[in-house]
């Protein structure tokens, strides 16, 4: 019996570098196929050749496309409440304590946030198009709040800590919490960043084109950037789960293959009287 059995640890290695590469795999087919849904969605700067195409579609509508341009605002943009000469067309404003209470059952410290505060505000833009001096064609953009996508940019945060005093030495003593620091953060749609947005664009009075959220229920997207940097953060995320399906794979086929030579060579070892 000089055969030693595989070590279970090896073996649940090989069955999870297996089950990683499925899921990996998965994972890039969702990313690709959605790239490919992506490619196939008609692109427009908001200048004359979208009016044309408007004034020619059916109900002067087009259903579902991406519209690049500049923020511009439609009136007197948002200024910054911290940060001078910065102007935007939508404002997040979040104020929050941080506060630690004493936990008797672990004997420690832990933390929460209390007293959030969010104040939303916005005024009406378009999009023109990059590098126009003179607007000649621009598209509203309608409910943007309503819309998803990471396409504030904070401009501001600040963190004070809390000062102790004899008010917070006695929530202390009688409540077992006392406050840790203060923290302010702003974010804002910049006047002059360049978004695309995908939803539905309609024509209003022959002159008027706005970007609103699709009809036929898909997703209502403002994304900051150009459409083409767009592409290529999802093209980076299919090639990342596509390398990660061969690292975990290859793994696991190459831990097999060794035990596999491990246990032929055992054998083919000549056997002593």
């Amino acid at each position: 019996m000089g055969d030693s059995s595989v070590h279970p640890l090896v073996l649940i290695g090989v069955g999870s570098s297996f089950a990683l590469s499925g899921l990996f795999y998965r994972l890039y087919q969702k990313k690709k196929n959605e790239l490919e849904k992506l490619k196939k969605i008609p692109v427009f700067q908001p200048d004359q050749h979208l009016l044309r195409v408007l004034k020619a579609s059916p109900h002067q509508r087009l259903q579902y496309v991406a519209v690049e341009g500049v923020v511009q605002a439609d009136r007197e943009p948002l200024a910054s409440r911290f940060v001078p000469q910065c102007f935007g067309v939508i404002q997040k404003i979040t104020v929050e304590e941080h506060w630690k209470y004493w936990n008797s059952t672990t004997q420690s410290w832990n933390s929460r946030t209390v007293n959030r505060q969010e104040t939303n505000n916005a005024v009406p833009f378009s999009l023109v198009r990059p590098g126009s001096f003179i607007a000649d064609a621009y598209v509203k953009v309608q409910t943007p709040l309503e819309a998803s996508g990471s396409y504030l940019e904070r401009v501001h945060l600040r963190l004070r800590p809390a000062q102790e005093g004899v008010a917070t030495l006695a929530l202390q003593g009688i409540g077992g919490e006392k406050p840790v620091a203060k923290q302010e953060s702003e974010e804002l749609l910049r006047v002059g960043t360049t978004l695309t947005g995908f939803g539905e664009v309609v024509l209003e009075g022959g002159a008027a084109m706005r970007l609103q959220a699709p009809q036929d229920g898909r997703s209502y997207i403002l994304v900051p950037g150009d459409h083409s940097s767009f592409m290529e953060r999802h093209r980076r995320s299919a090639s990342m789960w596509k390398t990660l399906t061969a690292a975990a794979g290859i793994t696991g086929a190459s831990v097999l293959v060794g035990l596999v030579y491990g246990s032929l060579g055992k054998d083919d070892r000549p056997k002593r009287a």
